[in-house]
């Protein structure tokens, strides 16, 4: 007898409301959010692709672990200057620098997604998108850092909030900066068989 894709959950690997809101957006409702605790520490030498996609599949490897016979959905965010990681800073004087830093300048948001099925089957996709901010004045910067919409936020600013008004132009995935390309999770899950209960 076949197995009924439709018996199996969706388990989320990410505490993130955003991500969760997204993917309402589409009509997924997982029915679980088990968020995954793993050193995010880049790899020395280690791309920005390359740490968002390791990252990702270990986010999804440690909750399957937890959750066996489930659909798992984990995903990573990193915000790239060149090649240079920009985390979630720590307090405000991080938040401003890194703000100074992106200020008329273009980098990158890579969001990469990891899928497994309940028979341990994994799928991973990568976004890469392209973001310039306008050169911020004083004010402008000193605004974003009091919203404090920079924290637990990779590169110190949420798009979705008061940042978006600063983006000059964007070439990709707007989804994947916010934190979850919906195009590649919806064809991952697709993919591997899962449907909507």
């Amino acid at each position: 007898m076949r197995e009924d894709p439709n018996s199996h959950s969706l388990v989320l690997a990410s505490a993130s409301p955003r991500r969760l809101a997204l993917l309402a957006q589409v009509g997924l409702s997982p029915g679980l959010i088990d968020p995954a605790a793993v050193d995010e520490t880049p790899m020395k030498g280690e791309t920005p692709r390359r740490a968002a996609l390791r990252l990702a599949a270990l986010k999804a490897r440690e909750v399957a672990a937890r959750h066996p016979g489930s659909f798992i959905l984990a995903a990573d965010t990193i915000v790239a200057l060149g090649q240079r990681m920009l985390g979630k800073p720590a307090g405000e004087e991080g938040a401003r620098a890194t703000l100074a830093l992106l200020s008329g300048r273009s980098h990158k948001v890579v969001t990469a997604v990891c899928a497994m099925a309940p028979d341990g089957r994994t799928a991973e996709r990568l976004s890469e998108t392209r973001i310039r901010f306008k050169r911020l004045t004083g004010r402008e910067l000193e605004d974003l850092v009091a919203s404090g919409e920079w924290m637990e936020a990779a590169g110190a600013y949420r798009i979705q909030g008061l940042a978006g008004g600063h983006v000059i132009s964007l070439t990709g995935s707007y989804t994947g900066v916010v934190g979850l390309p919906l195009y590649e999770t919806r064809t991952l899950l697709v993919g591997l068989g899962y449907r909507r209960p």
